[in-house]
C-alpha cells in the first residue's frame, strides 16, 4: 500500500466532487494536499510555495488551461522539474504527445481509473 509520508501533492481538478475524493485518499496515505480548482490558481499557488513533491493536473480547466500550467512550472526555475501526471479525460495522441513533451510522468484518463489506480501510480512516481 502507497504512504506518502507527508509528501506534498498539488492537486489541480475543476470538479469538487473529484477533487475531494481524490484529495481524501491521499491524506488517508498521509500526503499533504493543496487543491486548486483553475489554472490560474494553482500557477499562483506554486509560485508562493514551491516545495511540490507531484502535481495532479487536469488539462481542461478554468481561466487557464492545464498545458499552460505546465509550461508555467517548467518557465520557472524553483518549480522545474515537478513532476507532474496529468489527470485528465482527453485521452487524443496528440494530448498526451503534447504532455509528455511538456515533461509529464504520466497521464492517465480519469474515466477508465479508479481512484485507489490514480494514487498507486502518484506513489510511483513519488517514492
Amino acid at each position: 500500500m502507497a504512504n506518502f509520508d507527508g509528501k506534498r501533492i498539488l492537486l489541480v481538478e475543476d470538479d469538487n466532487f473529484l477533487s475531494e475524493l481524490l484529495s481524501k485518499k491521499l491524506v488517508e496515505k498521509q500526503a499533504k494536499v493543496t487543491r486548486a480548482s483553475n489554472g490560474e490558481e494553482a500557477i499562483d499557488i506554486v509560485k508562493s510555495n514551491p516545495k511540490f513533491d507531484l502535481v495532479l493536473l487536469d488539462l481542461m480547466l478554468p481561466k487557464i488551461g492545464g498545458f499552460e500550467v505546465m509550461e508555467a512550472i517548467n518557465a520557472d526555475p524553483k518549480t522545474k522539474g515537478t513532476p507532474i501526471i496529468i489527470l485528465s479525460n482527453l485521452g487524443q495522441k496528440n494530448d498526451v504527445e503534447k504532455g509528455v513533451s511538456l515533461g509529464a510522468k504520466k497521464f492517465l484518463v480519469k474515466a477508465i481509473l479508479s481512484l485507489d489506480e490514480i494514487v498507486d501510480a502518484a506513489a510511483e512516481i513519488i517514492k
